[in-house]
């Protein structure tokens, strides 16, 4: 990126910036952190961490993204950081670099946020992925081995078995029991991902943090966090209205087996799906700038 056209920052203002960065992350990241120094496991608050690949600390580095020039010798510790650069008396992001070494993540992104968006939302799911995945538990067990299903194995089974499953998301579908697969209504493979995923999808939104945490630092961390806070809140969603008993940790269930419950689902669905298009949105105007000049 030309020079004249960088956004400068002083250090002591970037400084505040990643200050508060690393504040607003440490809120998620050190009681899972001190959960895990101790072995213990939480249903909801452990899963942005534990399923998806970016760990803790690459969270805590404030990025400012790219176009921006980082003033000050604090500035020049990240000389040596992945896709950094120095420039005059200063550090940026070397956007170029990134858009050569990383073409097919950035491909891959802009066109499933780009598809997803346009997309009409479906709103039918009611969280049945979770149900599928614990279809037949007496035979194949339950992913979280340290819950109780709210419903017991035969109830849980029953409610799989009385409902109609069309799941879109590869990354849930391919959780799913044995003998609850012929049960959905698609077949979603990591090759249809691209024409499957919906803006209704709970997944799917969440992995709007993935998306964005996969093109760091070429994004700001700001947009990084939006991603991670509204993924974090739809985990709490999904697993209110999964089979697992979850009064243990405070979360009152989403009884998806009744018609009230399946209405609150829905409410809850809606709202994220508005609120996921927006970032969706944002992702992709950022994305655009960032690439203007590679």
């Amino acid at each position: 990126m030309r020079a004249d056209l960088l956004t400068r920052r002083t250090e002591a203002d970037w400084q505040d910036q990643a200050h508060r960065h690393h504040e607003r992350v440490s809120r998620f990241s050190d009681p899972y952190l001190e959960r895990r120094s101790r072995g213990a496991k939480h249903p909801v608050e452990d899963f942005l961490f534990t399923y998806y690949n970016q760990k803790p600390g690459r969270l805590l580095r404030w990025h400012p993204g790219a176009g921006v020039l980082l003033e000050g010798p604090a500035a020049r510790e990240r000389a040596d950081w992945k896709y950094y650069v120095v420039e005059g008396d200063g550090v940026r992001v070397d956007a170029r670099r990134f858009a050569e070494e990383r073409r097919e993540a950035i491909d891959f992104a802009r066109h499933i946020l780009a598809r997803t968006a346009a997309r009409p939302a479906q709103f039918g799911c009611f969280g049945l992925h979770e149900w599928a995945m614990a279809y037949r538990s007496a035979v194949n067990g339950i992913r979280h081995e340290y819950l109780h299903l709210r419903l017991g194995a035969a109830g849980t089974d029953d409610v799989v078995e009385a409902a109609r499953i069309r799941c879109t998301h590869f990354d849930a579908f391919r959780f799913y029991t044995p003998e609850a697969v012929p049960l959905n209504e698609l077949t979603p493979t990591r090759e249809t991902q691209r024409d499957l995923e919906q803006p209704g999808c709970l997944h799917a939104n969440m992995d709007l943090y993935k998306w964005a945490y996969k093109l760091t630092p070429l994004l700001p961390s700001g947009i990084v966090m939006d991603c991670f806070e509204l993924s974090w809140r739809i985990r709490t969603m999904d697993m209110r209205a999964s089979p697992y008993d979850l009064a243990e940790w405070g979360y009152e269930p989403i009884e998806i087996e009744s018609a009230q419950g399946k209405a609150e689902y829905v409410r809850l669905q809606r709202g994220f799906a508005e609120e996921s298009q927006i970032l969706r949105v944002r992702l992709l105007e950022h994305l655009e700038r960032a690439l203007v000049d590679t």
